[in-house]
């Protein structure tokens, strides 16, 4: 018997949710908009607890490099530590972008699975990059005074030698120890794992069917690594340069142990001395009274507001990225 046109009705899908789709959506919504409130509120607290010291100074807080906040005529200001702070994240990407990318490229591109048939090689440097990423940031400040600065310092006065007519790397004092150089690249090594994680991931997702086939049309590893890894993975290397420098610039311990405090404006990277905020607020935290807690927390501000306008710019950056690809 034939089934006529009419008979035929079409099967309605239905769009209510279980009960545990619904539980999931409203757990991942709850914990989403508690982040987000979370960020709120600390914007907000530090917006509050900085206006007397917006109060004080005004718009002078923004310019001025000293920081006196107690006495009769209290004069600060967060110049000299926004201005190292950003030197600092500078030198710290200058260092970390290339040793990470290529450390990634390694472990996920070139690396064996095995060494003589039982030594896992590429699930050891996975696992040491993975635990270098967790060292305290004090270890790191430690081993950079002991051990490192002596041996940077040659380099140093390489550099005030050789090229010093580059204003950058002018260098008038005696030593060339405690240095925003120095600091900069210890905070490059403490970024260096953080990057190599995220770009080894991130590798490690390229298509295989892109990837064989550049290699049947006769493309070297090199090649397929250029034309086919870079592209697919341009996005997540710039999120896990971003998530690199939010460490630079958020690092306190490491820089306060290294550099000596100096409030001056400071451009010679090469000289003693320097500043940023988050050494700033940990070397300075407790004194100066009211005011002083005040003066800390409204530089808090300004590091968070900064942190807040990165994060945003490499946002847009990762998701057109994303959107080109597709």
């Amino acid at each position: 018997m034939a089934v006529t046109a009419t008979e035929i009705k079409p099967i309605k899908i239905g769009d209510r949710r279980s009960t545990e789709d619904r539980a999931f959506r409203g757990l991942t919504r709850a914990a989403g908009l508690t982040t987000f409130l979370i960020l709120v509120l600390i914007g907000i607290f530090l917006l509050w607890q900085a206006i007397p010291a917006f109060r004080s100074q005004g718009i002078s807080f923004f310019t001025n490099t000293g920081w006196q906040t107690s006495g009769a005529h209290p004069k600060f200001g967060v110049a000299s530590a926004l201005t190292g702070t950003i030197i600092i994240s500078v030198i710290a990407l200058i260092v970390a972008i290339p040793v990470s990318i290529a450390c990634a490229l390694f472990i996920n591109e070139y690396a064996p699975l095995k060494v003589l048939g039982f030594i896992p090689i590429k699930n050891f440097l996975t696992a040491a990059v993975d635990l270098m990423a967790a060292v305290p940031s004090i270890i790191y400040g430690m081993w950079g005074f002991f051990v490192l600065q002596p041996h940077m310092t040659g380099l140093s006065t390489w550099l005030t030698s050789y090229l010093g007519f580059i204003p950058f790397f002018k260098d008038s004092a005696v030593t060339n120890t405690s240095s925003l150089f120095i600091c900069g690249v210890i905070v490059g090594i403490m970024c260096m794992p953080i990057i190599t994680s995220l770009c080894r991931e991130v590798f490690s997702l390229t298509p295989n069917g892109e990837r064989e086939g550049a290699m049947s049309l006769g493309a070297s590893r090199a090649r397929v690594i250029r034309d086919v890894v870079f592209p697919f993975s341009k996005g997540g290397m710039i999120g896990s340069i971003m998530l690199g420098l939010g460490r630079a610039l958020g690092e306190a311990i490491a820089v306060a142990v290294i550099i000596s405090l100096a409030f001056p404006l400071q451009f010679h990277i090469l000289s003693e001395g320097g500043n940023s905020i988050a050494a700033l607020i940990a070397t300075q935290w407790g004194s100066g009274g009211s005011l002083g807690t005040s003066a800390l927390l409204a530089a808090g501000l300004v590091l968070f507001v900064l942190t807040l306008i990165i994060n945003m710019v490499a946002s847009r950056i990762v998701n057109k990225s994303l959107a080109d690809r597709r």
